[in-house]
């Protein structure tokens, strides 16, 4: 009778454990459960440490936008237009993958990067945006990337979210592209590097790499969405830098120029590639060069008396 009361004792303190473990989002493991467990344990990257001076300019409560005259290859033409850089640290919550509402340590400080570009083609406007979620502490890939398109024949959409591998999600009107989801395996992204440069460009990747072009680029064009061969350089006169990406099968060379300073602003880029459809298809070079930068708490000037800021940017 001991014996029976013993073994429920044991038993209701083993399934009290089980209870209180299934609570926890990842449950801490020890020699003994380690020795049953076949799952993988994942060890997160080393975190790089942030300068002072990164703390400082980042982190004081204002976003950096950068204006740029734009002039953008469009159906074998070149349009006239203008683009914006808003970089802006913020938390990052991990699992849903968005911007943290609260504090919490689990929490992912990132580098924002929304990226705007609006032309005209003909008689009807193009408008796209793209945001970058990239974390601070330069020790993975982007979180991130979200991509949107919008002109007169419709818009569309496309998303990348790094979990286990790249899961991607993008909507079309285009019968032939309509609504998709697929996983692909994970590559350098083109449209972190624009992050990783104002974070640390030491850490920029140079020589024969696999690299994912950017969801505008895959998306105007149509591209299959995958890691395409990439050639990078880093190069440095009279104190700018330019790092190139060319990639062979797809014919493109983009250049990105930027200070060799803290906080190596970006000053300039030019895009060549094989732009248009049919007879008026042709080799262009999409270019982009500053107007003005400020820094300045954006969110929080939505009134008529803060137009004049546009004007700064000479938007």
């Amino acid at each position: 009778m001991k014996l029976l009361k013993l073994n429920k004792a044991i038993y209701s303190i083993f399934g009290l454990l089980i209870l209180l473990s299934s609570c926890k989002e990842k449950p801490k493991s020890n020699s003994n459960t380690l020795a049953m467990s076949t799952t993988e344990i994942k060890t997160e990257a080393p975190k790089n440490e942030l300068s002072q001076e990164f703390k400082e300019y980042w982190y004081n409560g204002t976003a950096e936008i950068t204006s740029y005259n734009l002039e953008q290859a469009r159906y074998g033409e070149m349009r006239e237009g203008s683009a914006v850089l808003i970089y802006v640290t913020e938390p990052f919550l991990p699992g849903a993958q968005v911007k943290a509402d609260n504090s919490n340590k689990s929490n992912i400080p990132v580098l924002k990067l929304n990226t705007t570009k609006n032309y005209i083609t003909g008689i009807y406007p193009y408008s796209i945006m793209t945001s970058s979620f990239y974390p601070v502490h330069d020790n993975k890939h982007a979180l991130k990337i979200s991509f949107s398109a919008q002109e007169w024949c419709g818009h569309v959409y496309a998303q990348l979210n790094n979990k286990d591998d790249f899961e991607i999600m993008s909507h079309s009107y285009f019968e032939s592209e309509g609504d998709q989801d697929y996983h692909i395996e994970k590559a350098i992204l083109e449209n972190e590097i624009w992050n990783k440069i104002r974070v640390n460009p030491e850490n920029l990747t140079i020589g024969e790499i696999k690299m994912i072009p950017s969801l505008e680029f895959i998306r105007t064009t149509h591209k299959e969405f995958k890691a395409y061969e990439a050639i990078t350089t880093l190069t440095e006169k009279d104190g700018m830098n330019t790092y190139e990406i060319h990639y062979p099968q797809l014919e493109r060379t983009l250049k990105i120029m930027f200070e060799n300073k803290f906080p190596y602003a970006i000053e300039s880029w030019a895009d060549t590639f094989h732009d248009g459809f049919g007879d008026n298809k042709k080799v262009l070079t999409s270019k982009a060069t500053r107007i003005n930068r400020i820094t300045t708490p954006y969110w929080q000037q939505k009134s008529n008396k803060d137009l004049y800021l546009r004007d700064s940017l000479g938007l």
